[in-house]
């Protein structure tokens, strides 16, 4: 299967993505903070961060290579680090989603943060799958794995988030 190949990027790229992202919304939740401050933080976040990972994948990649001058090399590490960006951006954006239909309708900010809690869930269980499904590993043991790397890191930054909303409050 040719995805195998890019498995490891792929992989890389959605979980960071999505975990970072959660990271971001959970901790300004935490702290209170508005609407606006989580999509765009979020957002700014996202790009950023998928950029700064596809990059260095791309140099890490190079770096390896015996040879570097050889255009395959850097074809392939080309396409590594594009599929490390894209699943970043495109699986990492899901957190964001229920967020940016706050925009058009007003939603309580709680309500919105469950769903995006939800679906996240999902994008790791969905990860968890894939990664079982080409590794031919349990699918129970991956999903779990991957959904409790998000739960962790998403309750680590609410947890960072009130408590730093909790002591500026308190000055």
């Amino acid at each position: 299967m040719r995805f195998k190949k890019f498995l490891p990027e792929f992989v890389y790229g959605s979980i960071d993505g999505t975990v970072t992202t959660l990271a971001v919304v959970a901790g300004a939740m935490g702290a209170s903070l508005g609407l606006k401050i989580i999509i765009i933080m979020g957002l700014a976040n996202l790009v950023a961060d998928g950029f700064s990972m596809a990059m260095s994948n791309y140099a890490s990649l190079r770096s390896a290579d015996k040879d570097n001058k050889s255009k395959q090399g850097k074809k392939e590490a080309r396409k590594r680090a594009g599929i490390t960006f894209s699943s970043f951006l495109l699986i990492g954006f899901i957190p964001l989603v229920p967020f940016s239909f706050g925009l058009f309708k007003s939603i309580n900010l709680n309500l919105l943060f469950l769903i995006s809690i939800f679906c996240t869930g999902l994008a790791f269980m969905l990860i968890g799958l894939i990664k079982a499904k080409v590794n031919q590993t349990s699918i129970l043991t991956s999903i779990v794995k991957t959904l409790s790397l998000g739960a962790l890191a998403a309750g680590l930054a609410f947890g960072v988030g009130y408590g730093l909303e909790q002591l500026i409050q308190s000055l």
